[in-house]
């Protein structure tokens, strides 16, 4: 591992101390292999580590009359749960929750991360340059872009694997008209609309990547230079306020990515016809 750090030094500051604003790109601090390391990057590492710590030490061994702690992390999962389940469908919701659940509970910590003393403004001199040591991660567009990768690649597989191809073709290009009702011209006019309207969804699908990413990222980053700009020029009082925003703001955009995310997987796979229908939720 090299660290190219040629001096270290830790600015005392706090959070809403900079007049300038946030730095839109992350900043790399080390490199292990020749792979960079930013400052986002680590936040999320250090905030991996303390969600299984944290879970660990709340739930230990999982008893049947919970302790404190594992009453704690079973209320939060079983609300998130109650919340998603309508929507992914009672057969899914055990399949895709891991899933969800991660979502929601890395991506609000990350987002509250910004609010903490230190992060952001824990600075160290290198080569003539203030490096932040470390920065909410969704405050970078490369970990919302991971995230919305994820959310897709999760997506694609529950519904080829619960719904099906046939499912998913139908459900994007197939006439859902009756035939009967509307007589054969008309229904072969509408299958050509279906087929139109179905090239439009894949591109919407396509575009759920940067939808997803630039939404979280946008309000992150947002949040972080309101903060800071207020912090220059009204220290104390006003940036206070806004934090007390950013704490809800952080709630609303975990929880509108996790509900998106649910959407569309309920989209496909929460209706007759897939094979998500004939099986059993774990």
């Amino acid at each position: 591992m090299r660290l190219p750090l040629s001096v270290l030094l830790l600015c005392p500051t706090f959070a809403f101390a900079g007049a300038e604003g946030v730095d839109p790109r992350a900043q790399n601090l080390f490199e292990i292999y020749g792979f960079p390391i930013t400052n986002s990057l680590l936040t999320t590492w250090i905030l991996a580590v303390v969600i299984i710590v944290a879970v660990r030490l709340l739930v230990g061994t999982p008893k049947i009359i919970p302790s404190k702690g594992q009453a704690l992390v079973e209320n939060v999962a079983t609300g998130l749960r109650n919340a998603l389940e309508p929507i992914v469908g009672k057969n899914m919701i055990g399949k895709v929750f891991p899933m969800l659940c991660g979502f929601f509970i890395f991506i609000l910590l990350m987002n509250w991360s910004g609010l903490l003393p230190g992060v952001g403004t824990v600075k160290f001199l290198r080569e003539g340059d203030w490096i932040e040591a470390i920065r909410p991660a969704t405050s970078d567009l490369n970990t919302t872009l991971a995230l919305s990768l994820v959310s897709f690649v999760g997506w694609t597989y529950f519904v080829l694997r619960y719904a099906g191809i046939k499912v998913l073709v139908f459900d994007l290009f197939g006439n859902k008209s009756d035939k009967k009702e509307i007589g054969f011209p008309m229904w072969i006019l509408l299958s050509f609309i279906f087929i139109g309207v179905g090239g439009i969804e894949v591109v919407s699908i396509a575009f759920r990547l940067i939808s997803l990413s630039f939404r979280l990222y946008g309000n992150v980053f947002g949040g972080e230079n309101l903060i800071h700009t207020l912090g220059g020029m009204m220290p104390f009082v006003v940036p206070a306020l806004a934090a007390m925003l950013e704490v809800l703001v952080g709630i609303i955009q975990a929880f509108v990515f996790t509900l998106l995310s649910a959407v569309y997987i309920g989209l496909i796979c929460n209706h007759e016809g897939g094979h998500a229908d004939e099986e059993h939720a774990h």
